[in-house]
């Protein structure tokens, strides 16, 4: 029982000095409070005495008030400094944004330039290709440059162009567009033309029959004297010369080879028929060697053969003939209509 009074008043002893430390705090902190309280109210007395004989200036104020003022100039310098940085970098967005403007402008005008070059040229591929479509029988696109654009704002308040000339350019492109979409059409059949005219060129004989387009004609399709006995008759082809044997002989059109040999009665020599298309045979006569086999499908330009001294020959050369059907025509005729874009020689 003594061990329990005794904690009893050890615990009252404790709880009494905590209300005493407690109060004690609290008065205290009143005390602090009232102390600045006091400070913050006590008014000071500010004196402006201006050098002058002219009246005393002089008004109250106290630390509250001071402090507030202070505040609400820390405020107002603190606004000043935030949109003043705020100014600055918009500011420098705007310079950034004018210099890219500029830039862009330069490019429009740049863009302008060439534009104006390419509907100038625009007009003289109109006038050439009009030309060329009349030359060929084929119907000319139809110009639209002249006419201004339909079914879009221009048209529906009749703008024709702007202070920097942008709508103008703009309708000139379409019109080029349309213009474009409707030569693609002339410009395929002029390309199945050209395919047809050069596939009918390889067809034909019409290139030289010596690799290279090297030698000469030494003797003319016609009447000619016979060097061997002197009198005139009838040269059935033309003979064609580089002085020398061995030089390459190329097929003048695609065909077949039909023939392929010796004649020593005729005095061909070695030589070779081919069969073109159209009713075109061509004889190649006097060879050294063949390269070509009977049947074998040549392509114009193709070797054949080469030159040579066989059959009744005076020396190194191809005697060369076309015929049609049954006739028998001049060469030269077919070679002064061979194209220059038919390739001599593989």
């Amino acid at each position: 029982m003594a061990s329990v009074h005794r904690y009893r008043r050890f615990e009252d002893n404790l709880v009494q000095r905590i209300k005493k430390l407690v109060v004690s705090a609290a008065l205290k902190a009143v005390s602090l409070l009232k102390t600045f309280a006091v400070a913050v109210t006590r008014r000071y007395t500010v004196v402006l005495v201006p050098h002058s004989e002219k009246n005393v200036y002089n008004f109250n104020i106290s630390i509250a008030s001071l402090c507030c003022a202070l505040l609400i100039l820390a405020g107002i310098a603190g606004a000043f400094f935030w949109y003043g940085s705020s100014f600055s970098g918009i500011r420098g967005d705007l310079t950034l944004k004018d210099s890219r403007f500029k830039d862009t402008q330069a490019s429009l005008d740049q863009l302008r330039d060439e534009i104006a070059r390419l509907l100038r040229q625009t007009r003289s591929f109109q006038t050439t290709l009009s030309n060329t479509l009349s030359a060929l029988g084929l119907d000319t696109p139809v110009n639209n440059a002249e006419n201004p654009a339909t079914g879009d704002l221009s048209s529906l308040f009749d703008i024709r162009e702007t202070a920097a000339g942008t709508l103008k350019e703009v309708d000139d492109l379409r019109n080029f567009t349309g213009y474009l979409s409707s030569a693609e059409d002339p410009l395929k059949e002029i390309g199945s033309l050209y395919k047809n005219q050069r596939a009918l060129l390889t067809e034909i004989p019409n290139i030289w029959p010596i690799k290279g387009g090297i030698g000469h004609i030494s003797m003319y399709f016609g009447q000619n004297e016979n060097p061997f006995t002197g009198q005139y008759y009838i040269h059935k082809g033309i003979d064609l010369s580089t002085y020398r044997s061995g030089d390459p002989v190329v097929a003048t059109a695609d065909g077949q080879v039909v023939t392929l040999e010796y004649d020593p009665v005729g005095g061909f020599g070695y030589y070779i028929i081919i069969k073109h298309k159209h009713g075109f045979y061509t004889r190649y006569a006097h060879l050294q060697s063949f390269k070509a086999t009977k049947g074998q499908r040549v392509q114009q330009g193709e070797v054949i053969g080469y030159i040579g001294n066989t059959g009744l020959s005076t020396g190194p050369h191809l005697h060369y003939e076309i015929h049609v059907g049954s006739d028998v025509v001049d060469p030269y005729k077919y070679l002064n209509i061979r194209s220059s874009n038919v390739r001599i020689g593989r």
